[in-house]
């Protein structure tokens, strides 16, 4: 899964759960609550990426 990332990828994956951890050490409360907006915001991304590749027939 690192391959397809490319490094721009791992940094920005590498960022993003240090800001994470950072909010959670302050507020842990307010770092649940980003946490389940991240992987919502995942979860539709995903779904859209999916079905825009199955319109041109790719997946």
């Amino acid at each position: 899964m690192i391959d397809k990332l490319g490094t721009a990828g791992v940094a920005g994956a590498v960022l993003l759960f240090a800001g994470l951890a950072l909010v959670a050490w302050s507020a842990p409360i307010v770092a649940v609550g980003l946490a389940l907006v991240l992987a919502g915001t995942g979860l539709v991304v995903k779904g859209l990426a999916t079905n825009l590749l199955r319109q041109f027939g790719f997946a």
